[in-house]
């Protein structure tokens, strides 16, 4: 009786040990829709908490806002968490320019 008792303590022990490893981060990715505030174009970005990237590039975040260059297209972007307004900073010869977004963020 004390074996059963015992296998049964340990099985609900790797079961809880278990979900707290896969489910203890309620939000390591996200998905927010961002749309240009004059086209009304939308898209999505792919944020990973975990790896610190957005859409698979290195990102630095904080509890204020997430910031991470895209090579492809040489914008620096930031997205304020608590707005969701997404900024794209772009360099040119001429003083470069912002563009202003909007995202939906998760609550």
């Amino acid at each position: 009786m004390v074996e059963i008792r015992l296998a049964v303590g340990v099985g609900v022990l790797i079961a809880a040990m278990a979900a707290a490893a896969f489910g203890g981060e309620a939000h390591s990715e996200a998905a927010p829709t961002c749309s240009n505030l004059v086209s009304g174009t939308s898209w999505q970005i792919k944020i990973d908490y975990d790896k610190a990237t957005v859409d698979s590039y290195p990102a630095r975040i904080s509890d204020a806002q997430i910031s991470w260059r895209d090579p492809t297209d040489g914008g620096n972007y930031t997205l304020d968490r608590k707005s969701g307004e997404l900024t794209a900073v772009f360099a040119s010869s001429t003083g470069g320019y912002f563009l202003h977004h909007r995202c939906k963020l998760e609550n």
